[in-house]
């Protein structure tokens, strides 16, 4: 199973990003076109700083990555660390999903 190829650091960096509603927002500004982490900082009620700081978190989680153009940062996703997020989620969706079989059938032999 996925869930159990994938070391535990890099699952605790992948959900330490998805954790904040920022980081969120970030990834699904920049999945539908780059942003520079300025111009990503202008859509927050935030410090730049702080905006650098939650790119950091995604980049660490290796669903986003910077190129520097000039003086800017370019923020792009990393498509190939979004999808292995994807897989991986759903790994644990199917997961939960047969646990919930296995309770209602557990629920059901219980009622006859």
């Amino acid at each position: 199973m996925v869930v159990d190829q994938v070391e535990e650091a890099r699952l605790d960096r992948l959900f330490q990003a998805f954790a904040d509603a920022t980081r969120r927002d970030i990834l699904s500004r920049i999945i539908t076109g780059e942003y520079s982490v300025s111009g990503l900082a202008a859509h927050y009620a935030m410090s730049f700083a702080a905006v650098q700081k939650h790119v950091a978190v995604l980049e660490r989680a290796s669903l986003v990555t910077k190129e520097k153009r000039g003086r800017e940062q370019i923020v792009r996703p990393d498509f190939e660390g979004v999808q292995k997020a994807r897989r991986l989620l759903e790994e644990y969706e199917l997961v939960w999903r047969q646990r919930v079989d296995r309770i209602a059938d557990i629920l059901a032999e219980e009622k006859e």
